[in-house]
Order: C-alpha cells, then sequence, then structure tokens
C-alpha cells in the first residue's frame, strides 16, 4: 500500500486544522485527532488484508511539503517561524502570512492533488529531521502492525523544485544531489534504527520523459544508497514509480542494488509489462505490482489483473499486489453512498473497496482462482451489467457527436475581427477588472442548502437567499469599481459538482471527498454514462445578475476538459469521445447565455495542463481533441460575444500552443505566486490575444496591498500591451472570508486604476 486518505470518515482533519488556524483547537488536540486518524487508517488496513501499512503518508497539509521540512529545505523567509513553532511555521510556508509569502503550489502530475514547491538554490544546505517519518513508524510498529515508510524519492524531489526567489532561472536544483543524498542516507538510517525492514522511496518523475543526465543521476542515487548495508545501515529499499511507465528509466533501476521495485500496470502504465520482460524481469528482487486503479473508483477486472500477475510471476523472485499508486486520489468508501443505486454501487470501488481488491487478488494468485471462486463470479457478473446498461449507452447522444463537422468547432471570425466588436460592444477602460467568477461561500449559503435538503426551507425560500447573495454581490462589485462582474455562483457547491448534477450520465455522491491541496477537499463526480444537458443550468441566475446592473455580467461554466478531469470519468471510451459529448451538452449552454443577453462567457479550463500525458508521445493527440472540445463548446457565439476562459497552479510553458488553439478572446491565469513569469511565457510565444495574469493569490488569507498589485501589474505590463492586459485574481473567491475579499479587491481596483494613469494614448488605443 502506497498510502490512504488522511481526512477520515467525516473530514476530521479538515476540521481540526481548520479549528486551528482559528483558534478554536489546540495544537494538541490537532496532533490526537491526527494521531486517531492514522491508527484507523492502519486498523482498517491490516483487518482488510494488507501485510505492510503506509507510515509517514499522513499530512497535516501537502506530503512534498512535509519532505522539505525533512531535508531541512526551509525556505529562508520562514526559518523565524519555523525555528519560533514547527506547526505554525509549517503552516506559513503552505498559506503564507500577511507578511510573507507561501509557497508556489501546483498540481501533483497530471492529478487534481496540489503540491508545494520547494525553493531550492546553489546555496541550499539540507540538513535531515526525520522526526515526523520516525514517529509515526513508531507509532504503527507499538499498534502492532508491520509498517512501509513511505518517502518521496531524492530524485523526485530535486525534479519538483524549482529555483528560489532571486536565484537564477536556469538554475538546476538537480545539480544539488550530491548534497541531499547523504541527507536521505541519515533519513533512512534512522528508520531503520526505529524497526523500519523496508523503506518506499516515490520516484514518479522518472516516469516521464528524462534526459540522459537525469537518468544518470537516478542511477547513481541508487547506486549510492544501495551500496549502504541493508538491515545496519539502511532498511531494504522498495522504489516506486506510478501514473505512467517508466520507459528508459525502468532498466536503470532494475539494475541498481536495491531489493524491490513497485510499478504500475494500469491504464498506459500497462507497458511496464512489456518493458519489464524486455530487461529480463527483476531476479533476485521485489516486484509489487499495481494492479488495482489507485486514481479511478471503478471495479477492477479481476481475470485481467490475475493474467498480468501470473505473467508477472515468471518476472521477479516475490510478486505482492498493490494498488497502482496512493490511494489519496479516490475516496473513502463507496459503500456510504446510500443514494446512488445499489446496482450501480457495484460498480465502485473506492479505497476501501480496493484494499478488498487487492486482498482478493493476492489470494487468487497465492492458492489459485478456485480460491476466489464466488469473487471472480460476482466480478464478471458486474462488469456485464456496467458494460449493457442503459445509463452507459444513449443512442441519441452518440448520433450527434457522430454529426459534429470541422465547421463546428472554428469561430467564423478572426480573432482581430472579434476583438474591434467586442470593444465596440463592451466599452471596456484599458487595464479592465474583473473576477474569477465565484465569491465567497458563507456559512448561511451553506446553511441555506442544507436546509433545502433536509425541508426546512421549500424551493421558493431558498431562491430569494440565492438572489440576495447575489444583489449583494453585484452591488459591491459596482460600488468597488469592477468593470466586468460576476454573479459570485452562490447557487454552486462546486465547478464541477454544480454542473454534473444537471447531466445525464454523471452521477453525485454525498461522501466521496477527495483533497485537493491542504484543506481543501471536493466530491468528484463520476462520470458514468453518455452525457446531455437536459434543461438551462446557469442562465437564470445570470441573467438575474444581468437585470441588477448595467456593467456586462459574465456567464460562468466549466469547461468540457475539466469536467472530465475532475470527475471520475469513464474508462470504457476514449476520453476524446466523452469530451465531445460534454462539449456539445455545454455548447447549448452557451447558445442559451447568448440569446438571454449575456455578452462575456467564461469556460474555466484549469485541467487543460494538469491532463496533458506525462509522456511527450501522448501529447499531440490529447491536446487535438482536448482543444477542439473547448472550441466546440465556444464557437457558436456571436463576434461581439467575447469569450473567457480561466486557467490556474499549472505549469503552462510546454502547452502555449494549445492556449493559442483555444481560440478563447480572453485568457486569466495564475501568476502572483509564479511572479508573473505566464506573463513572460506567452509573449515569448507570441500570444495574440487578451490576457489576465492574476495580481491576488487567492489560496492565501494575506491582503494584497495596492503597491503589490500595481507592482505586478506593472511586470506584466512589461510583457503584454495594456490594449491586451486585464487585471483580476488568480482564481475563484470560493475559500476566502468576505473581509479579505472586500480588502483585496479594493486594491485590485485601485492599483488598475493607478496604473492607467501611466499607459500612454497609444498603448491602449
Amino acid at each position: 500500500m502506497y498510502g490512504y486518505p488522511r481526512q477520515g470518515r467525516n473530514r476530521e482533519l479538515k476540521k481540526a486544522v481548520e479549528g486551528y488556524w482559528k483558534g478554536r483547537v489546540s495544537a494538541d488536540a490537532l496532533r490526537e485527532t491526527a494521531r486517531e486518524l492514522r491508527g484507523a487508517n492502519w486498523l482498517q488496513l491490516a483487518d482488510a488484508g494488507i501485510g505492510e501499512v503506509p507510515t509517514g503518508d499522513f499530512s497535516y497539509y501537502d506530503h512534498v511539503l512535509d519532505t522539505t521540512v525533512m531535508v531541512g529545505a526551509i525556505p529562508a523567509r520562514h526559518r523565524t517561524a519555523v525555528e519560533l513553532d514547527a506547526l505554525d511555521g509549517y503552516f506559513a510556508m503552505a498559506r503564507g502570512t500577511q507578511d510573507v509569502a507561501p509557497l508556489e503550489m501546483t498540481k501533483w502530475f497530471d492529478t487534481n492533488y496540489h503540491y508545494l514547491v520547494p525553493e531550492l538554490g546553489p546555496d541550499t544546505r539540507f540538513t535531515a529531521n526525520p522526526a515526523k517519518q520516525v514517529a509515526e513508524l513508531t507509532e504503527a510498529v507499538a499498534l502492532g502492525h508491520t509498517a512501509r515508510p513511505v518517502l518521496v524519492g531524492p530524485v523526485t524531489y530535486l525534479l519538483l523544485a524549482k529555483p528560489a526567489p532571486g536565484v537564477a532561472a536556469d538554475f538546476e536544483p538537480l545539480t544539488l544531489l550530491d548534497r541531499l543524498l547523504p541527507v536521505y542516507a541519515e533519513v533512512l538510517a534512522a528508520l531503520r534504527a526505529a524497526g523500519a525492514e523496508w523503506v518506499q522511496l516515490d520516484e514518479p518523475a522518472l516516469v516521464q520523459d528524462r534526459t540522459p543526465a537525469e537518468l544518470n543521476a537516478a542511477a547513481r542515487t541508487y547506486r549510492e544508497l544501495g551500496a549502504l548495508s541493508p538491515l545496519t545501515e539502511r532498511p531494504k529499499l522498495l522504489v516506486a514509480s506510478y501514473f505512467e511507465r517508466l520507459g528508459d528509466a525502468l532498466p536503470v533501476l532494475a539494475k541498481s542494488p536495491v531489493e524491490g521495485l513497485a510499478l504500475d500496470f494500469t491504464g498506459a502504465a500497462a507497458a511496464n509489462l512489456a518493458d519489464l520482460a524486455a530487461v529480463g524481469g527483476l531476479p533476485g528482487k521485489r516486484l509489487v505490482a499495481g494492479v488495482v486503479n489507485g486514481r479511478n473508483i471503478w471495479i477492477n477486472d479481476y481475470q485481467k489483473s490475475l493474467t498480468t500477475l501470473g505473467t508477472l510471476l515468471g518476472l521477479a523472485d516475490r510478486v505482492d499486489v498493490a494498488a497502482s499508486c496512493s490511494l489519496l486520489h479516490v475516496p473513502l468508501d463507496a459503500d456510504a453512498e446510500r443514494d446512488i443505486d445499489p446496482q450501480v454501487r457495484r460498480w465502485l470501488a473506492f479505497a476501501r473497496q480496493k484494499t478488498a481488491e487487492i486482498t482478493t487478488l493476492a489470494r487468487g494468485l497465492a492458492r489459485g482462482t478456485g480460491a476466489i471462486t464466488a469473487e471472480l463470479a460476482a466480478n464478471r457478473a458486474d462488469l456485464a451489467s456496467r458494460a449493457t446498461s442503459a445509463i452507459t449507452h444513449d443512442p441519441a447522444v452518440r448520433a450527434r457527436t457522430a454529426a459534429v463537422t470541422d465547421a463546428d468547432g472554428r469561430r467564423p471570425q478572426p480573432y482581430a475581427e472579434r476583438a474591434a466588436a467586442q470593444r465596440a460592444h463592451l466599452s471596456l477602460p484599458p487595464l479592465p477588472t474583473t473576477t474569477i467568477g465565484s465569491f465567497p461561500q458563507t456559512d448561511e449559503l451553506r446553511t441555506a442548502r442544507a436546509d433545502l435538503r433536509a425541508g426546512r426551507i421549500d424551493a421558493a425560500e431558498y431562491e430569494e437567499r440565492i438572489k440576495a447573495e447575489i444583489r449583494e454581490v453585484v452591488s459591491f462589485q459596482e460600488k468597488t469599481g469592477v468593470d466586468v462582474l460576476v454573479h459570485g455562483e452562490p447557487e454552486r457547491n462546486d465547478m464541477v459538482q454544480y454542473f454534473a448534477e444537471q447531466l445525464t450520465g454523471y452521477l453525485a455522491t454525498q461522501h466521496g471527498w477527495v483533497q485537493s491541496y491542504g484543506t481543501r477537499y471536493v466530491r468528484p463526480p463520476l462520470l458514468a454514462g453518455d452525457v446531455s444537458r437536459p434543461d438551462p443550468m446557469t442562465v437564470r441566475w445570470t441573467a438575474y445578475a444581468q437585470g441588477q446592473t448595467a456593467k456586462p455580467v459574465k456567464g460562468m461554466l466549466t469547461g468540457p476538459v475539466t469536467m472530465l478531469a475532475w470527475s471520475f470519468v469513464r474508462d470504457d471510451q476514449p476520453l476524446g469521445e466523452t469530451a465531445r459529448q460534454v462539449a456539445l451538452a455545454l455548447r447549448d449552454e452557451v447558445d442559451e447565455l447568448e440569446s438571454a443577453g449575456t455578452s462575456v462567457i467564461q469556460v474555466d479550463e484549469p485541467a487543460l495542463r494538469e491532463t496533458l500525458p506525462l509522456r511527450a508521445d501522448g501529447h499531440a493527440d490529447y491536446l487535438a481533441w482536448a482543444t477542439e472540445s473547448f472550441r466546440l463548446t465556444t464557437s457558436g457565439v456571436r463576434p461581439d460575444t467575447q469569450i473567457h476562459t480561466h486557467m490556474c497552479y499549472a505549469e503552462f510553458g510546454d502547452i502555449l500552443q494549445a492556449i493559442d488553439d483555444l481560440d478563447a478572446d480572453v485568457i486569466s491565469l495564475e501568476a502572483a505566486r509564479s511572479h508573473m513569469r505566464v506573463a513572460d511565457e506567452l509573449a515569448s510565444a507570441g500570444y495574440p490575444r487578451e490576457v489576465g495574469p492574476g495580481v491576488w493569490d487567492i489560496h492565501s488569507p494575506r491582503v494584497p496591498s495596492t503597491a503589490e498589485a500595481a507592482a505586478l501589474l506593472r511586470k506584466g505590463l512589461q510583457a503584454i500591451p495594456a490594449d491586451r492586459l486585464w487585471v483580476n485574481p488568480d482564481c475563484g473567491l470560493k475559500t476566502r472570508g468576505w473581509p479579505e475579499t472586500r480588502a483585496s479587491l479594493e486594491h485590485l481596483v485601485a492599483a488598475a486604476r493607478e496604473v492607467r494613469t501611466e499607459t500612454t494614448p497609444t498603448a491602449t488605443a
């Protein structure tokens, strides 16, 4: 087992951490909640038959941040806080303070989990601090469990890092490997002394395309760590990879003097099977075989997995059954979903069901299929039920997607013609201000939704509460001077779930929480079947908001790629086909918004980059269907209707052409934490359309000053001319409170007005 969901059945960790931030929960009470959750996880795994429980995977916020603490790579601006109070300093690195910026946050490979990016430079000095890892191992052993500590491997840690602020952009953190390896050796020795027989070092970065120098670094890493004496200077080492095939890194690790490898054999990573055979297997080593998909929620095909496992038996001395990666990426327990049809529920495997699948397959592998006859029969029946269900196949939807032509995915007018029409129609000032969409989700809004579900209020009263919130949001924006308004999305529980609940083919969960970052948990919907839109989803709320103001109000939709990426998507047809179905459903909504008088429509695609395949040979096909699905959503509008899109917290440099291919009129992107880097990247790529690089990091509670926002805006103007630059936050404001939202937006608008006075007429013509 690589790792397990951290939050608890009722998100106890979220509540304890946020209670600590607000001063309602003491540090000791927070630690006790964490200890209880770890103990409950280990007990559940052990009772299910998992032979080694993971330790070190539990985190208050992020396991990469935990690694930064473990190796002593604390940024200089946070050292004083960490020295004064380790826990408060830890959260300051994650969230920032009013005076000190947090670490940058970005996506963990192609998942929707966010990690905090290590900041390193030529002056970085590492020091071992294995206290957390040793304490959790000791905790598990004291409870009677066989435990395997799980650490982020040194190569992946350095490849995930970035140059610290003030360090040259071309600095390569991997050059610090010689400094880091002795620290890892010290941590391994401490874990061995605490009783660890095996330690898992996760190296998912090696499944990406890697240069010869990077592969040589991996070879040297495990040659040096492997050269330490097993069980005296170090535990046995299990090097783990997941999310893709290892490719050229596989022979490097196979030849290294480590005792085992853990490989993913699901999805595209199934190619590891042939690759492993080609290198002659793993003689003398342990193989942990990830045949149960740790990233999706559909039941395992037992027969297919047993066939893979049977082949692997001839390729290693010992084969253990496992999930493909940490179960952090799936909800806890499908049996809690009582609102889902029982037959459909049998298609689902959340974390608890996956542990049962692992132990069932392990029993079948060890004792033969006769030992799991009943389980195999039930599994075949459930797979057949899903394949033939009316939920999964709608002939009308399939006929519509089959009729799509290339012209359906292209706006007839070129951008220059559209831009002129939009400027004439919207009459916006230079450096127009807007927000990304959502406003704070207050306790009153959550209570109203809960009251509606519980029957304490009726639909009419609920709608009046939503209208009152929209009026307040619109009024505030008008008074503040925002140029393009939003209605604030008070009716929406989540930017994907809200739409999924109104589209056919989707199923919603009640308890399917998954960590996105820190204490932010989401309930990804289940995309089980063919998708269509029975009724309008957003039109009446957008129209109501527009009726409160003469300023333009944006229509707000979530794009097709993000609707897939932030759902548990069906695995029984190509993703491009599913995306086309979602795009056509959203196209209907876009067209109705325009017909209702909406002049600016934003279709958010924050997941475009994160869903990019990890290997370059998959990029072209993915980007072709991903950009086509966006254009299919948006290409039916008039030239004077302005199409926006939004992306956040990702590495955009390698998808700049795809961003251009979206053909959106305006794109807003995260830029505050990354110091406007994306503006320079877009300018270097010759991006010709309008851009809103964020000047307010909304994932931190700190309020940026007018001067700070203005400084970022001026930096943006060095790359993007004023007639194409917008002013906006990094992302939506759902997780922020009203006091900081008011102050920050007032500063943002003031910054825009200040910088407008500095621009020349020709620059803003």
